[in-house]
């Protein structure tokens, strides 16, 4: 990291982009140390849990350093760009050079005063101007120079020793992931490095155990920075690939992980015969009402899902465990898995259940092509109510859903096909899905689930219901 004036020089750290992320990875940066960048100008794009996002600078200046390389995880409130905001040029300030090591301790008595200040790290400066308190060995020289000079006025008045503020060790992100990985405190390690930096050595020999003594003198080898996950050797590069848990794959992992360990799942199956609900699709292909707009029997099994919701209100809900109480919600925010090159997200529609048919067939458009193009911003994934995902355009005939945290419901949607089936008496060729309807046991028991898919499966069998029910 490039060093810089510190009354020019603006930090600008990893935001938030999202209720509650606290990571995200730099995707592209948009500009390098040297260029002119103004208020709102955007300097990178980041990813975070589920969506790619692109970050504003709120300054203007010159660019001084990018302190992360592009394909880099980086915590939320790191700083992660330099800005210089005085006007200057863009040619970086040096670092200074590395004082001379001062003595351990040296005494100096003020006019007027008692006190023997002890001379740590580049000194007392004859001014009264502070300098900001260093980490490292110079601390501990400090303590230990107190320590002598308390002992060597005896019973007199001596001056209490000014505490050293605490303050977080300096490290590198990857070697505070180290030590967190090997459960190393990073305060209880002394630095090596340059300006006082633990290094990934420092943090190896805190955890190396003490070596036992030998007869004979055994040669050190040298300490090699080994990853937290060291590579199995029985890798091979040239037949398998590895590829980093990051991103969308990352969080998506560990909501499924917390949603199976923590909602008691319950599916439930019905197969239905479609054949009417493909026809009204077509009819509403031609209806100008319907001009412009995506329309697919998705639309309609969403529409039949939010009629099921509203004939069945309470299954629209989510448990709080902290509260106890359950959560009735007056809302639907339909969430729409959408699968995209980053991995599977799932936005959502803000209240579908307030939206006409044209006005559901709307949202749904824009929901895919913005999925599809990776820019579903973090907002649109968060809030969610009940979800559907279609698994049927694969060709798979149905599957057991996990629900997504905080949701009751997610129903998913089979392969239509042409099968025999027996309609008005008669063994004929009819349009086919299976349904297959996941929920939160704890809010939805047998009867409650079987009465919303029971009547999804209604409605798609007989579409003029949606009339009739909403």
């Amino acid at each position: 990291m490039t060093t810089m004036t510190e009354a020019s020089v603006r930090e600008f750290k990893m935001p938030d982009v999202g209720e509650g992320l606290t990571e995200a990875e730099i995707l592209k940066w948009y500009v390098q140390p040297g260029d002119t960048v103004t208020d709102g100008q955007v300097v990178c794009e980041v990813e975070t849990a589920k969506a790619a996002v692109e970050l504003p600078i709120p300054y203007d200046g010159v660019v001084r350093d990018l302190h992360f390389p592009e394909g880099t995880t980086v915590d939320v409130g790191t700083p992660i760009i330099a800005v210089d905001v005085s006007g200057g040029t863009a040619v970086p300030a040096q670092a200074p050079a590395e004082a001379p090591a001062p003595p351990a301790a040296e005494e100096k008595k003020p006019a007027g005063s008692g006190r023997q200040p002890v001379l740590v790290g580049y000194g007392v400066a004859a001014s009264s101007t502070k300098r900001r308190p260093r980490k490292g060995p110079e601390i501990a020289v400090a303590q230990a120079s107190t320590a002598i000079q308390t002992e060597l006025n005896g019973h007199g008045p001596v001056a209490e020793p000014v505490e050293a503020p605490k303050e977080r060790p300096l490290a590198k992100p990857p070697v505070r992931k180290l030590a967190k990985d090997l459960g190393v405190d990073l305060a209880t390690i002394t630095p090596s490095g340059p300006d006082g930096i633990i290094t990934r050595e420092d943090v190896h020999a805190a955890v190396a155990p003490a070596p036992e003594a030998a007869p004979e003198p055994v040669t050190t080898a040298p300490a090699v920075s080994t990853p937290p996950a060291p590579v199995p050797s029985s890798y091979d590069t040239a037949r398998e690939t590895r590829i980093p848990i990051k991103g969308v794959r990352k969080a998506t992992a560990a909501a499924m992980i917390g949603s199976a360990f923590t909602a008691p799942h319950v599916t439930e199956f019905v197969t239905v015969d479609v054949t009417r609900t493909l026809k009204l699709v077509e009819e509403l292909k031609q209806d100008k009402e319907f001009a412009g707009l995506r329309v697919n029997p998705l639309l309609l099994i969403a529409k039949a899902l939010l009629v099921a919701i509203r004939r069945n209100p309470d299954v629209n809900a989510s448990w709080d465990e902290a509260a106890q109480e359950i959560v009735l919600k007056h809302y639907v925010n339909l969430g729409i898995a959408a699968a995209t090159p980053r991995g599977l997200i799932v936005p959502n529609i803000k209240d579908a259940h307030a939206k006409t048919l044209p006005q559901l067939a709307e949202s749904l458009g824009e929901l895919v092509s913005t999925a599809r193009e990776g820019k579903t911003s973090p907002a649109a994934m968060q809030g969610g109510t009940v979800t559907i995902t279609n698994v049927g355009v694969f060709g798979v005939d149905t599957g057991t859903p996990i629900l997504n945290p905080g949701e009751s419901a997610i129903l998913a949607v089979g392969a239509i096909k042409l099968q025999p089936w027996v309609h008005k008496g008669k063994v004929k060729p009819r349009q086919v899905t299976t349904l297959a309807l996941s929920f939160d046991h704890r809010l939805v028991d047998g009867e409650l689930g079987s009465r919303v898919l029971a009547d999804v499966a209604a409605i798609l069998e007989q579409p003029k219901r949606l009339i009739s029910w909403a």
